[in-house]
């Protein structure tokens, strides 16, 4: 903002000031014949931002005397509405709260611009109204198609919006009660108008197997089929590809490599092997990826497609791949037995861990064994014990290397203060129809970690080596958190009687995260201490990635799924060709934002999927008891997330009728009036499935012992992401399986309203 802009607004914020026309105001400000055309610019600027607005004769008045503010717009569960700035100050906060009737018609994921009505404090958040919609996240629409008095409405999936919106005669598009539909937006709801929009596309009767899949691709914009263009450069490709030609690339087709993937994984994009040098007893930790960048040449069809898709998405049961499969599961995926090309990094280790040489090669390589998590757990299980196994033994002994490496790089990682935040991911289980019969949560074992270290070696040695040379590249960036956050955080540890007395110490942070990974506050906690944490992004700007604790660190490992690793290879093949490499931060900056946000939109989808086969397979399953723990308490009742089984509901407080319940925020409690009985955070309970609102994506429970609801107070199953967003890259490099997903944890803020009401 200029200073005579700001001269401006202030000025006209000053409680004195009554409307003038634009040459009086000048004057006011003593801005001189020079500054003029300059002011009338700034004047016409601040009028179409719609920070001031022209009266009867030309006078203006200030609309925004604290300002104004473009976010993204969210609507909560509980329908209260937020803007997320672009660039939060202390006068804004993380968060605006938007007054009741001032959303206008924005819809979440809209960017917007609000007009400050009330500054962030120390006793209340930022407040205010939305004035414009900059831009609509989507126009595209999933929901149930209905009629009633011979009119024709959809009821949108989810809480996006409170009412069904009109589509206009009965039978449109031949569309029939209860199918699934597709609606562009004409006119977007408000607090007082019914929106209105056309069907485009039926998808399916309701509960039809396939239609909740399409319904979440049509809901989200996902891509679908690749362009011509790309599939004929990729076939191509595979035309030209020949496995003798190994001209510019390093030979590694003798060692013993091995790739070790989720069981039903279809591309392999990373290989390793770890060999011991027998006089020095360094480590050498090599570490192959798959090199995409050789079949998808910049700037050509195939790139132009996976940089607008920037990630592979995995849905339950179907991926929508970055690059057609020709490409991720062929000629790029390092397939048994076949010859590869990789990128290839090579690092050497002391024995104390101190980083050696590093080496950077095109190279070439062919897998000796395939594995998958559970084979690889058996192996070390045969091994703690002492057991014979049948693997070849130059392969069992790279194991045991790989093993006691990954265990010693683990150990220095939180000597150094890394984070590990414990969010278990849910894993559906299906029939040979492909219908979901039940879901547990996933593991997290040593066959994992073993990779998952390797993996973040490999990416802290590319950052560092670019860094170094000052090159910009595209760095994964996850910022320290604000003290504030940490001060509350510490504050809500002690209420369930883990004090922590240093927030802003990570060891402390750590070691609270230790102390109940196995403990039922953990839920809870770990999930209070990520909604704690910013949020992890693409940027080539220097920062570090606070919950690896780690200065330098970036993408490299997964081009075959993810565009930022790509961008890194490229710059990597530049400098392994020349010796130099460059690029340009402007364009890394609009890459990385465009990354991210399509990071998120796949990890969105991802979840809305699982929730949504979740409570499909709960509907069926009404009355069934589950052990529970409480994770978050609310004026209008509890949320208690299932042991074994992941999923979490709301025991509405109306639900609890031996005594008058009361909600204590401070302690984060219910407690009955008479009788003194509390239901605290991390208390344990039993719960049966009480109802399911499939299309509104809710769920209740009731506790066992009490009688079934009477009235209908349905709550979302999930309410907040945790993870593979990982806002914090708890754990960055597990790789994702075909439905496998995380689930989200409660929102830890309390929720004002009456007492005993459903909010909404």
């Amino acid at each position: 903002m200029s200073d005579l802009t700001t001269r401006i607004l202030d000025f006209m914020a000053r409680p004195s000031y009554t409307p003038v026309k634009p040459k009086i105001l000048a004057k006011r400000l003593a801005v001189g014949e020079e500054e003029y055309p300059t002011f009338r610019k700034l004047v016409r600027a601040l009028i179409r931002e719609g920070r001031i607005v022209t009266g009867k004769g030309n006078e203006l008045k200030a609309l925004d005397p604290l300002g104004t503010v473009v976010g993204t717009f969210r609507r909560s569960h509980s329908g209260h509405v937020f803007v997320r700035p672009h660039t939060p100050t202390p006068e804004t906060g993380p968060e605006i709260k938007i007054r009741s009737g001032r959303s206008s018609d924005a819809s979440t994921g809209d960017e917007v611009m609000v007009r400050i009505a009330r500054r962030a404090s120390k006793t209340g958040q930022a407040s205010g109204d939305i004035v414009r919609i900059l831009t609509r996240a989507t126009r595209t629409f999933v929901g149930t198609y209905f009629e009633r008095d011979g009119q024709a409405y959809v009821r949108v999936d989810g809480t996006v919006f409170a009412h069904s919106v009109w589509v206009g005669d009965p039978g449109v598009k031949g569309a029939q009660p209860q199918e699934k539909v597709v609606i562009e937006m004409l006119r977007f709801p408000t607090v007082d108008e019914r929106g209105e929009g056309v069907i485009t596309e039926i998808l399916g009767p309701l509960g039809k197997p396939g239609v909740d899949t399409l319904s979440i691709i049509r809901g989200f914009g996902l891509p679908e089929e690749f362009p011509p263009a790309a599939l004929a450069e990729a076939r191509a490709q595979a035309d030209a590809f020949r496995e003798d030609d190994l001209a510019g690339r390093t030979d590694f087709t003798a060692d013993t490599v091995i790739t070790i993937d989720p069981q039903d994984a279809r591309d392999f994009d990373d290989a390793v092997s770890v060999t011991m040098d027998p006089q020095t007893r360094h480590w050498i930790l090599t570490v192959h990826i798959a090199d995409v960048s050789h079949f998808a040449p910049l700037g050509g069809p195939l790139d132009a497609e996976a940089r607008k898709r920037a990630t592979s998405i995995y849905l339950p049961g179907q991926v929508i791949p970055m690059f057609p499969e020709i490409i991720s599961n062929g000629l790029a995926s390092l397939q048994q037995g076949k010859l590869r090309y990789v990128k290839t990094v090579r690092m050497e280790f002391t024995p104390g861990l101190q980083k050696g040489h590093v080496s950077f090669f095109n190279a070439a390589i062919r897998v000796r064994q395939r594995f998958a998590y559970e084979e690889i757990g058996a192996v070390l299980k045969q091994l703690e014990a002492g057991e014979p196994s049948a693997l070849a033994p130059d392969i069992l002994a790279l194991i045991r290397r790989m093993r006691d490496l990954a265990l010693l790089l683990r150990k220095k990682r939180f000597q150094r203060g890394a984070l590990e935040l414990t969010m278990p991911e849910a894993v559906l289980e299906y029939d040979t129809q492909g219908k979901v019969t039940g879901a547990h949560f996933a593991e997290h074992d040593l066959s994992h970690q073993i990779i998952e270290e390797f993996m973040l070696a490999a990416n802290e040695a590319v950052a560092e080596h670019f860094s170094r040379r000052e090159v910009p590249f595209l760095r994964r960036v996850h910022p320290a958190p604000n003290e504030e956050k940490l001060v509350a955080f510490a504050q809500f540890a002690e209420l369930l009687g883990h004090r922590l007395d240093r927030p802003d110490n990570r060891f402390a942070l750590q070691k609270l995260l230790f102390a109940t990974a196995d403990k039922p506050e953990r839920a809870a906690l770990h999930y209070a201490l990520l909604r704690s944490l910013k949020q992890a992004s693409y940027s080539p700007i220097q920062d570090e990635h606070y919950a690896l604790a780690s200065q330098h660190y970036c993408h490299f490992t997964s081009p075959i799924r993810r565009y930022p690793d790509l961008q890194v290879h490229r710059l990597l093949d530049r400098w392994i060709q020349t010796g130099k490499a460059s690029a340009d931060l402007a364009e890394l900056v609009a890459l990385g934002d465009h990354c991210s946000k399509m990071e998120r939109r796949a990890q969105t989808a991802e979840r809305e999927l699982v929730k949504l086969k979740l409570l499909q397979y709960l509907s069926t399953r009404i009355g069934e008891k589950l052990d529970a723990v409480i994770t978050g308490v609310a004026d209008y009742g509890f949320f208690a997330q299932a042991e074994q089984f992941p999923a979490e509901g709301l025991v509405h407080i109306s639900s609890l009728t031996d005594d008058f319940y009361q909600f204590d925020g401070d302690a984060h409690s219910l407690f009955a009036s008479r009788s003194g009985k509390r239901f605290r955070l991390g208390d344990r309970v039993r719960v049966i499935v009480a109802r399911v609102d499939v299309q509104r994506r809710m769920l209740d429970f009731r506790l066992a012992s009490e009688p079934p609801l009477t009235a209908p107070t349905t709550r979302p199953i999930e309410r907040k992401s945790p993870r593979l967003a990982a806002p914090t890259d708890p754990q960055p490099h597990q790789k994702p399986k075909s439905g496998t997903k995380p689930r989200k944890k409660p929102k830890l803020k309390k929720k004002k309203g009456k007492k005993g009401k459903k909010k909404r």
